[in-house]
């Protein structure tokens, strides 16, 4: 006899905040050589899961991602900056911030993001 497996989904009413706060963040790009550059590099940090699809790059993280330009730049073999990532990354979820000219931070905890902001 099979045993009944109990509901994964809960009744509105059920779910709290909690619930639904992750912490992830990530990008998902177009397959391109700025972005297999920016997946290379980020594929070396532990936290960081990159998924090779078809004609698109993801990378996922949980907490927050730090992109620098200047590994990224390495990889590539020519200059990356800020505003060039941005446009490689232009689908993301969590929060970007630019903390300065080399560094992009992505973060999946907006709480952690506010002290970046004024």
């Amino acid at each position: 006899m099979m045993q009944e497996a109990d509901n994964i989904f809960k009744p509105m009413k059920d779910i709290t905040f909690e619930d639904t706060v992750s912490h992830q963040c990530g990008v998902t790009m177009n397959d391109s050589v700025e972005a297999r550059a920016i997946a290379d590099v980020m594929s070396r940090h532990d936290h960081i899961t990159v998924t090779y699809m078809p004609a698109m790059i993801r990378i996922d993280g949980i907490g927050k991602m730090e992109f620098k330009m200047d590994e990224i730049s390495e990889e590539l073999g020519r200059e990356m900056t800020p505003h060039l990532f941005e446009i490689a990354t232009s689908t993301h979820y969590g929060r970007m911030v630019m903390v300065d000219d080399n560094t992009v931070v992505l973060f999946g905890d907006m709480n952690e993001m506010m002290k970046y902001i004024a």
